[in-house]
């Protein structure tokens, strides 16, 4: 690898990330790094999920080279967790894109008379129910059609020696007691509007996706979408950002709040991160915004 290498984005952002796990460099290093000529120039990806924002800053070009051989090895580690933290990325995005606080998260539970024999068989309770909605959502949403994300949790009771299945779900169906009437008597059922923060959906879209067997916390569960959710929107520009105004923004020289909310007209600052590299010169910018109707000057803390 030679030290004017381009990374694709597929790659790029995550080999940035899994390097800053073990980054010890001082902050006179850093600087070093941020100055570096032959990072040739900053690339910006920009994320919209609904009322999320998000916007990813990294350099092309200028690894460290070296000797990183050892490091690169330990942090393989990391890298087995990285495609979860991927998919619940991307399952927050989806929450983000295609609900809203007028839209419901259920769960819905089973008695022990009613509990299914296997998974297959939860699924298949699962997808009637969707399609008692379905047909619930023509008379009282007409013209929508039906959109959804749901998991199916299974847990071992020990006390009564049975597994315990149960599945979550977030659906665009509005009507709360139709919702609950449709399951049909197998079990319990909540349900409840959705509440967004600033965040949007991202606190939900943690909890559906956490495997609760998982005690290291670093396994997600699969969780099926109906085919019709909208993707985010992802803009991509080479050229908008310098090198030298991401080393102000990375040290605090330039206020990030006022940088951002200057350029995204219509979003409120939420946060920045800024991540530093043992394989790459610069820094990696992560920053959430929210589209408010109002805009409100509040200072907030960075996790820099």
């Amino acid at each position: 690898m030679t030290s004017m290498q381009r990374y694709c984005v597929e790659n790029y952002e995550d080999y940035f990330v899994i390097g800053s796990e073990a980054y010890e460099d001082s902050l006179e290093e850093k600087i070093e790094n941020l100055r570096d000529k032959l990072i040739g120039k900053y690339r910006k990806v920009t994320i919209k999920s609904g009322d999320i924002l998000e916007v990813e800053i990294y350099p092309l070009g200028a690894n460290k080279g070296g000797k990183r051989g050892k490091k690169k090895q330990e942090s393989r580690t990391v890298q087995a967790n990285l495609n979860n933290k991927n998919a619940v990325k991307y399952l927050i995005r989806l929450l983000n894109t295609n609900f809203t606080d007028k839209d419901l998260t259920l769960t819905l539970t089973y008695s022990n008379e009613h509990l299914p024999a296997n998974p297959e068989q939860a699924k298949k309770d699962m997808e009637n129910y969707l399609r008692r909605i379905k047909r619930s959502m023509k008379k009282e949403q007409p013209g929508e059609k039906l959109k959804y994300v749901y998991v199916t949790e299974y847990e071992y009771d020990e006390e009564k020696g049975k597994k315990r299945i149960h599945h979550h779900l977030v659906m665009n169906f509005r009507n709360r007691e139709i919702a609950k009437e449709k399951w049909n008597g197998r079990g319990r059922v909540s349900a409840e509007e959705l509440e967004p923060n600033h965040f949007g959906l991202e606190g939900l879209a943690r909890y559906l996706a956490k495997d609760k067997k998982d005690k290291n916390k670093n396994g997600t569960k699969s969780y099926t979408p109906s085919r019709n959710l909208k993707k985010p929107t992802i803009t991509i520009a080479d050229s908008k950002v310098t090198r030298r105004r991401v080393e102000k923004l990375a040290t605090g020289e330039l206020e990030a709040q006022d940088y951002f909310e200057k350029m995204y007209k219509g979003y409120q600052f939420n946060d920045m991160e800024v991540k530093y590299s043992d394989f790459v010169n610069g820094a990696y910018l992560y920053v959430r915004m929210k589209r408010i109707d109002n805009p409100v000057q509040t200072k907030r803390r960075l996790n820099v």
